[in-house]
């Protein structure tokens, strides 16, 4: 389980590394989630990379322990905001509406963006 879990942490890394060595517009973890999937499906394609923690589902045991105790990586955030509380106490109206706004755009964005879609898709039906 450690040895896949450090696995899992340096994906991230190689991730993390690579965006900021090439300057990718990209989170590092994410590109280091991508190289993670490709290790996992190229394992299930070739047996002798099955090796290590790659073998047994160890990542997936890995994984799962760590989706099972998610609500712990919130404790940070959740201090940092217990500590702010007197920039929210002073800022809380503007903090509200902006992310109000923000939901509204957000929406908006999303309706708009399904109906010119939609549109596309019923031009290229036409044809």
């Amino acid at each position: 389980m450690l040895a896949s879990l450090g696995l899992i942490l340096l994906c991230q890394l190689i991730g993390e590394a690579v965006v900021r060595g090439l300057g990718l517009p990209l989170p590092g973890p994410v590109l280091g989630l991508l190289l993670l999937l490709v290790l996992l499906l190229a394992r299930d394609r070739f047996a002798m990379l099955a090796y290590g923690p790659l073998r047994n589902d160890g990542v997936e045991t890995a994984s799962k322990g760590l989706l099972a105790h998610l609500s712990l990586l919130f404790v940070p955030a959740a201090v940092g905001v217990v500590q702010k509380l007197d920039l929210l106490a002073s800022h809380g109206i503007a903090i509200v509406l902006v992310l109000a706004l923000s939901v509204v755009v957000t929406l908006l964005a999303t309706v708009l963006t399904f109906r010119l879609v939609s549109r596309l898709l019923k031009q290229q039906d036409a044809r």
